[in-house]
């Protein structure tokens, strides 16, 4: 049959176009010809849908969006690993694993640590049939439509023009990292904010944002890629690696994307020379990396040493110490928030610090600026560490080549030219015109973002956009917004003003907890907004309460008490809650707090970074189980989460005697 002899050679050139062009960067065919072959392929499908197949390169576009994830079960546990940041720490391990050994010499095999989601790829006769994210380790989702429309994964096995000669595997899993190149997380914040969305703040977030959408053709558009660094196991098939070393060239002949830069070393020495070669060349790269993985080279050492509850025995990751950078202060520009807070942000000659541009950089306030007495056209060094904003951490003075004015903090509200004024104890200086646009536009921000009210479709370009408009005079206005002007506007389509009012809606129905966070209520965060919900049962109640009532409730001090008074006895707000009552937004739909559970009652706090949750997704399930998560550590405090890189709070945890807990022991206590 003529139509099917053409889809087969099709195919097979669209994959040897792809493993050329993705893997190995090597294109030998334009975007335009690539285009031609894949719509001529998926024109013979259309007509003759008999001859379709799920690996076919046309899957690589997405698929019809899915219902659901569903969840699978890892047949090899998808283990964390162990962190460490000084090299006595990793000469340490190398000790460890000696000794464990009961050998004197061990080789060492040295990679990035890829910044991405990790993804197990299970093959069975050469074909891809699952790809499932980490998620607890034991059980992740899968995502296989997604998966397919990352271009660097092959659909089968070898990738058509791969080097490969033996006899590919019965059943093989790969383990790799998916990540987000920077370049491709640039152009799709540009059109997050061309449609007025939130931009991704780093390409990790962006990628497992991606990742979990049930539309495979959005992810298809996303520039994802992969670099594939592990062997969960293999079945059948020839000659099969017996080192980490060996692995990687048999990815590679397989078709398998890795990353170029890898050291197989002799022993911890020169893999700790091979980590220090390799820190200045990190702002080459066009994705990020927050370190180096070491890993014992051999794979019967490997299974010799094998694992502790949470990490193997075999491998350590080297994290490299936050990035420094000199630049120069171009101007000092000085923000208005939500709450009426000034804060000074430094814009900054762009400079590229750990795979990103840095083109701005937070001065925090008022005293700050004064201690680091930093002016405009000062030179200074800025840190960025990991999702942490940019700082400025030193102002280079030395090198001032003649007299700059030293900057002066304004009096007045930049904006709006209201009373800049600081309260009691506070280092913050706040404008206090409740009707200061600026103040405006960050409160209907806080108020639509998804931990609040959730209004789809509300982001910060359409929200600046109808304040200046005049359509938003305060955050009751977005009920009443008229669907006609809003359609009218410049790049607001008829079907994006529809999902907008379908957002709005629905937003009318959130509960009490998202709607007290929402109000932007200064010192009043989720865990507060979830002890008040749960305690006054209704906004009417709430807005009545008094500093007696408001302090008797655990975990509300006088500050945040004080902070919640104040704010209902404003006109403003007791006008704003009228409005909001008049558009039907529910005041009373409390959450059942649920009793019984280990959590039940219990004051838990969250410090680093944790392997299998986000902190939004950690906090949101102790909540769920009748828990109380709180940002900080007090002699109430009932646990203390330690994931990643704990910060002050463990100290402070361990000098109160409050209970620490890792995460698989929190993730034993959640799941009831």
């Amino acid at each position: 049959m003529a139509a099917e002899k053409e889809i087969k050679h099709l195919r097979l050139d669209l994959e040897r176009h792809n493993y050329r062009y993705y893997v190995e960067a090597k294109p030998v065919v334009s975007d335009f010809e690539f285009d031609q072959l894949m719509k001529r392929l998926i024109e013979l499908e259309e007509a003759f849908p008999g001859l379709k197949s799920p690996d076919s390169p046309s899957q690589r576009v997405g698929g019809e969006p899915l219902k659901e994830f569903k969840t699978v079960e890892h047949k090899i546990p998808m283990l964390s690993l162990d962190n460490t940041y000084t090299f006595e720490e990793l000469e340490e391990f190398d000790r460890r694993v000696k000794k464990f050994l009961a050998q004197e010499k061990v080789s060492y095999f040295v990679e990035q640590k890829i910044d991405g989601v990790s993804i197990s790829l299970v093959y069975e006769k050469g074909r891809l049939r699952l790809g499932a994210t980490r998620g607890d380790g034991r059980h992740g989702d899968d995502v296989t439509e997604n998966i397919k429309t990352v271009r660097a994964i092959p659909l089968t096995l070898p990738a058509p023009g791969a080097s490969f000669k033996g006899r590919v595997p019965e059943w093989i899993e790969v383990r790799g990292e998916v990540y987000m190149p920077v370049e491709s997380l640039e152009k799709l914040n540009k059109e997050k904010e061309r449609a007025g969305e939130e931009p991704f703040q780093n390409p990790r977030n962006a990628c497992a944002g991606s990742l979990k959408l049930l539309d495979p053709k959005i992810v298809s558009g996303r520039g994802l890629s992969i670099f594939v660094h592990g062997l969960g196991s293999i079945r059948g098939g020839g000659d099969v690696p017996k080192s980490q070393s060996g692995a990687f060239e048999f990815f590679r002949q397989l078709g398998f994307k890795t990353v170029e830069q890898t050291k197989s070393c002799k022993d911890i020495h020169e893999a700790e020379e091979f980590i220090r070669w390799f820190q200045p060349k990190r702002d080459e790269l066009d994705y990020e990396i927050d370190g180096m993985v070491v890993k014992v080279d051999s794979f019967e050492l490997q299974k010799a040493l094998g694992r502790t509850t949470h990490a193997p025995r075999w491998m350590i990751a080297y994290k490299y110490p936050a990035e420094r950078k000199e630049t120069v202060v171009e101007d000092i520009q000085v923000q208005v928030g939500r709450t009426g807070a000034l804060t000074p942000v430094a814009r900054l000659k762009p400079v590229r610090i750990s795979g990103t541009t840095v083109s701005r950089a937070s001065l925090h306030n008022r005293d700050e600026i004064e201690r680091l007495d930093v002016r405009i056209g000062d030179h200074v060094l800025v840190e960025k560490s990991g999702e942490i904003i940019p700082k400025v951490i030193e102002v280079l003075k030395d090198r001032r080549t003649k007299p700059l004015p030293k900057f002066k903090f304004p009096e007045k509200c930049p904006v709006c030219g209201g009373e800049a004024q600081t309260f009691g104890d506070e280092v913050a200086v706040r404008c206090v015109n409740f009707a200061c646009p600026a103040q405006l536009e960050a409160r209907v921000k806080h108020f639509a973002q998804r931990d609040a009210m959730d209004i789809e479709g509300l982001g910060e370009v359409w929200i600046r956009t109808f304040v200046e408009k005049g359509f938003l005079k305060d955050l009751a206005d977005i009920y009443a917004l008229d669907f006609g002007k809003v359609v009218a506007l410049e790049r607001m389509g008829e079907k994006s003003a529809e999902n907008l009012f379908k957002g709005i809606e629905a937003s009318k129905r959130r509960l009490l907890q998202r709607l007290i966070f929402g109000l932007g209520i200064l010192n009043v965060g989720e865990h507060a907004a979830d002890l008040l919900a749960q305690n006054f049962k209704s906004l009417e109640r709430l807005s009545g309460a008094d500093l007696d009532e408001l302090s008797s409730i655990r975990e509300i001090g006088p500050v945040t008490a004080e902070s919640i008074v104040r704010f209902f006895k404003e006109p403003g707000t007791r006008k704003v809650l009228a409005k909001l009552a008049k558009a039907g937004v529910r005041f009373d739909l409390v959450e059942a707090v649920k009793t019984g559970t280990p959590l039940a009652g219990k004051s838990v706090v969250i410090t680093g970074s944790l392997e299998h949750f986000s902190r939004t997704e950690a906090e949101a399930r102790v909540r769920s189980l009748g828990g109380h998560p709180s940002g900080s550590i007090s002699k109430k405090t009932d646990f203390l989460v330690a994931g990643k890189d704990p910060g002050s709070k463990l100290g402070k945890a361990q000098a109160l005697g409050v209970k620490i807990i890792s995460e698989i022991e929190f993730e034993k206590l959640i799941k009831v």
